[in-house]
């Protein structure tokens, strides 16, 4: 319905629901606001009276930011009336700031309105009581001495990241936002998202980045500002680099269709690794004799390395692995590419190995996080990605969070699952280590067994069937072996999976009805399920948990595995992994091969290639001997690490291109110094299927290069007729031979900065949605497949009867290279802890904070033990971002036999006093 009414004279037209500030907004008219912001989110309050208008016919002026107009209101924004009362509220709130030399942030709105109306003092006196500063947070500055009590930090809080940390006390000139019970922001149980930080529209709250400590004196006013992406977690948040000086300020959320303006701890407050001193600034040589082991210091590497110029460096790193190649054979050389870069990056890494050494011994870090709900996906509805984005969970009913801590591994998708719990969705949390975070806002927490997830899920199903709630209809037309399916699930009753699971079977029943016979319904799940021996099954399980209650293609429905870093789909999509070429295109289909030799004009092998585990076993039997590696850190990120480092020992040649001196890059012949995301041009993919455009904001330090030119140049060494010159010309390519990226440019991702894919037509959104009508396998059904229960491949035992549990923290992610370089995020995180629950803790006769040893049959790691009531009593949580205490030390081996995972979720362990 369209309202129309005057504004100022002229003729206009609202919107349904549109206020008379955001009419004037999008009509060019400026109105004074503070207490609101126009970001999706945030709802007008209408408390600070900055932004009165008048309205004819009417006795008193109006908040313009909570009315509603009517049709043929007249309002004017402009008249005397209104500009004298704007101006004298402004006056007012002017009174009780600190003066404007000494103003926390002089670059704030309440300046700039201030200015815009000639307000530069007040005729009124100040509060007598000025808050004292709260320096307790490494992040933030509170200096609540400039707040007007507007309550945006409380809504931002409290409604947009659902965090409830911040709410408003105290009465008349005392009224104020406190933190928890009026605690220091330091020690409230604020996760320094920085929504707060970045909604103040005084300077009450700042980031501490730009705030001096001694004076507290401050401004956002920024030299430039380069949109880009978020180089962390799979969300694929929209950023703003504020730039000052040449160097990163600070940085703000952008309305992103992933973030809509949202950050969290490491997108707003982790930037600073770029500019540490650890930075790798100059190509290195491994010197003469230097033994290759971590006994380097990053700061100081030129006791193994010496300093080579890029020809000299390059030269060798190309004619090693043409050594190797050309004595042993093309599959003697193998390569790991990188999900921290961009599309095009990883994409000319694949081709580089394929292309260059005529194999398919190409991976990356998928394998160690998605591998095996991408083999399910692919195998049940014949694609690897998610169905729906995480935002439609604002649309759901029921919300099934399974083997997922989103809180912590995903903050800002977690804030889309807590609205719509706000908005009355039920949340179902599954986890055997359950979330404090997340289960605080679950209707259902299910903390089950370890290791029996198909336990769970079959039996789920089971009363689904037995209790006549499979949506027939859906069944019949969109899917195949529902009735093998149905066979299987007999003997899975919840009654008989109740023991083995360690959920009741009441529960059991009520959780299936619930996700049953919601009108719609989505599943969420990470790592928690896809790292097993039986993540594939796990996987299986919950494709056809959604298949057969038709919770898929709808909005509000849907399977959606969040990943973890920033580009693991994208670098996914563009073929970094062995067994398959771009788009999921099996290496072992001749016309799939036909046409991409045609595409490249060279043979590509029939033969899939190795994965990253089998890499390194294939290092131990001598059949590789060379190795590229771009971006990844297999000396941490894989099982049995010492196993893993000691294969990097043993290679004749490894190159590592890296931005820091990783404790991969320590056991490297060449390193070649490459550029942080700030500092390159290219796409990235999220997990919502949203092709983003990233943008430099700074040049790399000293002599690194961007990673495409870096490439570029060693395969040109190689012996490849490459002519890249910019990465639009690899995304040029890319879209000619990936149907994916049909109708997306780089100049419309230069324009739009985000499409969806699949994308229908070049002037038409992409489909956030997919598989309504059909899903891509013959004959557009998708397949259910069963499950059987299978033990993890190693069980506690009287020697180890504990089970030891790995992930990431919110505060670092992946092998810490980044965000333990960089220092607030350091500040929050500093050291390794293992979590076990307080009941075990007493048990082992330890308390919190004591060092502990954690023992498994492959090695032993002494870290600090923390207390975390969420865990199970049998259980052990060590994060794996810490090298002095490196949790894959005592990871197992032991793969999914379809995914080819390692099962990081699961092995025996011991606790006790270090």
């Amino acid at each position: 319905m369209t309202i129309r009414f005057t504004l100022d004279g002229r003729a206009v037209e609202a919107r349904e629901g549109e206020t008379i500030w955001e009419v004037a907004r999008r009509e060019g008219t400026t109105i004074p606001h503070l207490c609101h912001r126009p970001e999706p989110g945030y709802r007008p309050d209408g408390n600070c009276r900055a932004c009165m208008v008048e309205i004819e016919g009417e006795r008193v002026l109006a908040a313009s930011c909570i009315r509603t107009p009517a049709e043929g209101m007249a309002v004017k924004s402009a008249s005397e009336r209104a500009r004298t009362a704007r101006k004298l509220v402004m006056e007012l709130l002017v009174a009780d700031q600190p003066p404007r030399e000494t103003a926390h942030d002089a670059a704030s709105p309440l300046w700039r309105f201030a200015d815009a109306q000639g307000v530069t003092h007040a005729r009124f006196p100040g509060r007598d009581h000025p808050a004292a500063p709260d320096l307790s947070h490494p992040a933030m500055a509170v200096n609540l001495d400039a707040c007007i009590s507007c309550t945006l930090c409380a809504r931002a809080c409290r409604e947009v990241q659902v965090n409830d940390v911040i709410g408003m006390a105290y009465r008349g000139d005392h009224h104020r936002p406190v933190f928890d019970l009026d605690d220091p922001m330091g020690a409230s149980t604020c996760v320094a998202c920085g929504e707060c930080v970045q909604a103040c529209p005084t300077g009450a709250l700042m980031p501490a980045s730009i705030v001096d400590r001694e004076t507290q004196v401050g401004s956002r006013g920024a030299d430039e500002s380069v949109d880009s992406v978020c180089p962390y977690c799979g969300v694929g948040c929209q950023i703003s680099y504020k730039l000052r000086d040449g160097t990163i300020a600070y940085v703000e959320g952008r309305d992103g269709p992933a973030n809509e303006s949202r950050l969290c701890v490491k997108g707003r407050f982790g930037f600073d690794y770029v500019a540490s001193p650890q930075r790798l600034t100059v190509p290195l040589i491994r010197r003469e004799g230097a033994p290759k082991n971590l006994d380097v210091d990053p700061t100081n590497p030129f006791t193994h390395f010496r300093e080579a110029s890029w020809e000299e460096a390059l030269d060798a790193a190309a004619n090693g692995l043409a050594r190797i190649r050309d004595a042993r054979g093309g599959r003697a050389v193998a390569g790991f590419g990188s999900a921290k870069g961009s599309n095009e990056e990883a994409y000319l890494v694949q081709k580089l190995i394929r292309q260059a050494f005529g194999h398919n011994n190409v991976d990356h870090c998928t394998r160690l996080c998605h591998a095996s709900s991408v083999a399910a996906l692919m195998e049940g509805i014949g694609s690897g990605a998610v169905t729906a984005p995480f935002n439609d969970a604002l649309l759901a009913d029921v919300i099934v969070v399974i083997g997922a801590n989103p809180t912590e591994n995903h903050p800002v998708a977690a804030t889309y699952f807590k609205q719509a719990v706000k908005s009355g969705a039920k949340l179902v949390v599954m986890d055997p280590r359950g979330s404090t975070l997340m289960m605080r806002h679950a209707t259902h927490r299910l903390r089950f067994r370890p290791g029996t997830d198909v336990a769970l899920l079959n039996a789920m199903m089971n009363v689904v069937v037995t209790e006549g709630l499979v949506d027939r209809d859906y069944v019949a037309t969109h899917t195949e072996g529902f009735e093998r399916m149905e066979a299987h699930l007999a003997a899975y009753t919840p009654e008989a999976m109740a023991e083995r699971c360690g959920i009741e079977a009441g529960t059991i029943r009520e959780v299936a009805r619930l996700y049953a016979t919601a009108e719609r319904a989505m599943i969420f799940w990470g790592m928690g399920v896809s790292q097993h021996t039986h993540g594939t099954d796990n996987a299986r399980c919950l494709i056809s948990l959604a298949l057969m209650t038709g919770q898929v293609g709808r909005p509000g429905t849907g399977l959606h595995p969040l990943r973890g870093q920033n580009n693991v789909q994208g670098a996914s999509d563009a073929g970094l992994i062995p067994m398959v070429l771009p788009d999921y295109a099996r290496v072992g289909d001749e016309a799939v091969r036909a046409r991409f030799e045609a595409a490249w004009g060279f043979p590509v092998s029939a033969q899939p290639g190795l994965t990253v585990t089998e890499i390194i076993d294939a290092i131990h039997a001598g059949d590789i001997r060379g190795l590229y590696v771009m971006g990844e850190n297999p000396a941490m990120s894989d099982p049995d690490v010492v196993h893993a480092r000691e294969a990097l020992a043993a290679l004749e040649h490894l190159v590592v291109q890296d931005i820091f001196l990783t404790e991969t890059a320590m056991y490297a012949d060449v390193v070649l110094p490459a550029s942080a995301w700030p500092e390159k041009t290219g796409t990235v993919t999220n997990t919502n299927r949203q092709v983003q455009m990233g943008r430099p904001a700074l040049p790399p330090p000293g002599e690194a290069r961007e990673d495409l030119a870096i490439l570029v140049d060693l395969g040109r060494r190689l012996g490849l007729p490459w002519d890249y010159a910019h990465a639009r010309d690899v995304f040029a390519e890319m879209a000619r031979v990936m149907p994916s990226l049909a109708n997306i440019t780089w100049e419309r991702l230069e324009r739009e900065d985000a499409v969806t894919y699949p994308c229908p037509a070049p002037d038409a959104p992409g489909q956030a949605v997919v598989f309504g009508d059909a899903f891509p396998r013959a004959g557009g059904k998708a397949l259910f497949v069963p499950a059987g229960l299978r033990d993890p491949a190693e069980t506690p035992d009287a020697d180890f009867p504990m089970v030891l549990t790995t992930g990431r923290q919110l505060e670092h992610w992946h092998t810490g290279a980044m965000t333990r370089r960089a220092g607030i995020l350091d500040a929050l995180e500093p050291a390794p802890t293992a979590s076990l629950n307080p009941r075990t803790l007493a048990r082992l006769g330890l308390g919190a904070g004591e060092s502990v040893r954690v023992e498994t049959r492959r090695g032993a790691i002494v870290l600090d033990a923390r207390a975390d009531a969420a865990l199970q009593e049998d259980m052990v949580f060590v994060p794996f971002a810490y090298v002095e205490a490196a949790a894959n030390v005592l990871t197992n081996s032991a793969i999914d036999p379809d995914g080819k995972i390692p099962e990081f979720k699961y092995c025996a362990a011991r606790v006790v006093r270090a």
